[in-house]
């Protein structure tokens, strides 16, 4: 009952102030009040949450925004696959798990997948989950290197007054990978692994006339990168390799309203066996909760602007 309530019932309190009920607790129960409809949608919110603690997992504001939108579409049913389903373990102990469904199905097309392009909005997992998968790659022995590239675009600042040479200069857009990395092997095997050459972070541009084999190969912030990037990009991969692709579609800062790769690629090569696109939704954030208004208000005024 705690787990379910959250502190101060913090939990309840979410659930009948965007249902708009009553909710009381009394003894080991909780009564809602309010219009049969907004009823029935609170008592399936708060069974979803019981069927995710009595199964081991965390519920914090986030989970229970997750299952009210899942209630709301009538896809209650879905949160069974949230249960279990360990993707990774940290340095220190932590389990990763997916913590939505649009999540779980990422996760399962890298597994089955040659090459997966992951597609959503800041906050949504995409690269971190990505990370995951490599480095549980990397542990199984399924592949002998993780690869992690990116395009060195300027996303509204210059580079050119940072000192350094270009690999100084770009550190700072590869920090997000180092930190994923660092999480999930501990500094020091990262550190080892990063010397040895088994962990490669680069620029997309050094990628060009390579064969990358036996690698698990992710490209981030793809939105960045043009039609033919994309293409010598995709061309690198050799055998035995895997490739996720992530981007945001939102976040385009390529200059002179150049196509996006990312957006071209998506177009050309999806039905292709061996190659998915996952395209994860504002309902995947899982980030503050108030990253998925930010997100939802920033699409709702870019869809006035093109109409």
């Amino acid at each position: 009952m705690q787990k379910l309530l959250g502190i101060l019932d913090e939990n309840l309190a979410i659930v009948t102030r965007e249902l708009h009920l009553i909710g009381n607790v009394d003894g080991s129960g909780v009564k809602l009040s309010g219009e049969a409809d907004d009823v029935r949608l609170g008592a399936e919110v708060l069974e979803n949450l019981l069927t995710l603690i009595e199964n081991g997992e965390d519920v914090d504001k986030s989970r229970v925004m997750y299952c009210l939108e899942l209630a709301r579409e009538g896809k209650s049913a879905d949160i069974g696959k949230l249960v279990g389903g360990v993707i990774a373990i940290t340095s220190k102990g932590k389990q990763i798990k997916c913590k939505t469904v649009g999540q779980k199905a990422y996760v399962e097309a890298i597994k089955k997948n040659t090459v997966v392009f992951g597609v959503g909005p800041a906050g949504t997992g995409k690269t971190y989950l990505a990370v995951c998968m490599a480095v549980n790659a990397f542990k199984t022995r399924q592949v002998e290197k993780i690869i992690l590239t990116r395009p060195a675009v300027e996303a509204g600042e210059k580079l050119g007054f940072l000192p350094g040479d270009l690999q100084t200069k770009v550190d700072p857009y590869l920090r997000p990978l180092y930190d994923a990395l660092q999480e999930l092997f501990g500094l020091e095997n990262y550190l080892k692994l990063m010397e040895r050459g088994v962990i490669e972070i680069a620029p997309l541009a050094y990628m060009r006339g390579r064969t990358l084999s036996n690698a698990f190969i992710i490209l981030d912030e793809a939105q960045n990168t043009t039609k033919e990037q994309m293409k010598m990009f995709l061309t690198r991969m050799g055998e035995g390799s895997k490739v996720v692709v992530t981007g945001d579609l939102t976040q385009i800062d390529l200059p002179g309203g150049q196509y996006s790769g990312l957006r071209h690629a998506t177009r050309v090569l999806d039905g292709i066996e061996g190659i998915s696109v996952c395209r994860l939704s504002d309902k995947d954030v899982v980030r503050h909760p108030l990253v998925m208004q930010i997100v939802r208000a920033y699409e709702r005024d870019g869809k006035k602007e093109r109409t």
